[in-house]
């Protein structure tokens, strides 16, 4: 209840008839409620359809409120382009990963144009007006991955549609001031974020499938970064991974919180998660499946083929997110493996594993 003040008329004080102990404990309940039910184990691909939207693409959600599924740090949504088309350009004030499952087409990012195939990886920092095309004959499909939700949470989300408004008549990114003198307070904190407006505006903005290098890790599968700070990326904190797990092996067991999610690149396999590392459940996948793991489950995924391996990016905002829960809840372990010994017998020696020549995903 608002009472006004009785001489200018205006709100003073507000009350409520329900103390602020259970509106807080009811909110907080309602939330985890509405959370697990809404929670996702592995989203198949043929359950996400790409629809036609004002863009000039088809696109489809994987994870996302925009599809029904809310998530809390990041969306995972796919794109398809018909060949000789081409989107609006649009920019927004988060950023996004792209990773191409098929065809071949460019991304004009502030107006520098990127050709890109099956694989490649690309970076849309914040606020770069960006837009695609397909030159060629076949469908063009890739998957992005954004902090909207991250920072829809702060009320920071904003996206504007440029429609076909040509590069050199668009605004440029925002301004901000590069530098100020002084030892204040003020002063530095204007140097600090022209230093790191800086670096995220000049960060690597692609990854061709090409140039990959996949090594051998204890966990006993080979990987390697696709999108990340250690090769030149300046982004929000997503970063993204690929592994692969050879044929009838598995990934050894691990847990952490935070949303981790696994796009099946090629294979199919199973995925165990439990509160315990034994008596949880099987999940199985297959290739463009997405695999959610979260809740700070133990996890372990499984190759099932006993001929071909398995390929699988990994995203998650572990330069963020986690890096933020890691310093506020120390000395809570954040990720957690079994003892080497156990590790070790899990994952077994990858260096006895034939793996094949690297070459370009294929879809579907």
């Amino acid at each position: 209840m608002v009472i006004p003040n009785k001489e200018t008329g205006l709100a003073t004080k507000t009350t409520t008839n329900v103390t602020h102990y259970h509106v807080q404990k009811s909110r907080r309940a309602k939330f985890l409620e509405d959370w697990r039910q809404n929670h996702r184990t592995v989203i198949h691909h043929e359950d996400v359809e790409p629809v036609k939207t004002a863009r000039g693409m088809r696109t489809g959600v994987y994870m996302g409120v925009d599809g029904d599924n809310p998530t809390r740090s990041m969306d995972a949504l796919v794109h398809e382009l018909d060949g000789g088309t081409s989107s609006t350009v649009h920019r927004h004030s988060w950023d996004a990963m792209v990773f191409v499952v098929a065809g071949r087409g460019w991304t004009e990012i502030d107006g520098e144009r990127i050709d890109w195939g099956p694989g490649d990886s690309l970076h849309l920092p914040a606020w770069a007006w960006h837009r695609s095309g397909n030159d060629h004959p076949e469908v063009a499909r890739y998957l992005t991955f954004s902090s909207e939700p991250m920072l829809a949470t702060m009320g920071m989300s904003v996206l504007e549609d440029a429609g076909e408004t040509p590069y050199a008549e668009l605004a440029p990114r925002p301004p901000y001031t590069e530098h100020l003198d002084g030892d204040d307070a003020y002063a530095r904190r204007v140097r600090r974020l022209s230093r790191d407006q800086g670096a995220r505006r000049s960060g690597r903005l692609h990854t061709s499938w090409d140039d990959l290098e996949l090594l051998n890790t204890p966990r006993g599968t080979r990987t390697t970064f696709l999108l990340d700070r250690a090769i030149g990326y300046q982004a929000s904190g997503i970063t993204m991974a690929m592994f692969e797990i050879g044929p009838g092996r598995g990934q050894s067991m691990h847990r952490h919180p935070g949303e981790a999610w696994l796009y099946v690149v090629e294979g199919e396999g199973h995925s165990y998660l439990g509160t315990e590392p034994e008596g949880g459940e099987n999940h199985p996948w297959k290739k463009g499946d997405l695999i959610v793991v979260d809740h700070f489950l133990w996890h372990q995924h499984f190759n099932d083929s006993q001929e071909n391996t398995a390929k699988v990016v990994r995203i998650h905002m572990f330069d963020s997110l986690l890096e933020t829960m890691r310093v506020l809840t120390d000395p809570l372990v954040l990720f957690e493996e079994p003892p080497e010994a156990i590790r070790d017998a899990q994952a077994g020696d990858p260096t006895t594993i034939d793996w094949p020549e690297l070459t370009r995903p294929t879809w579907p």
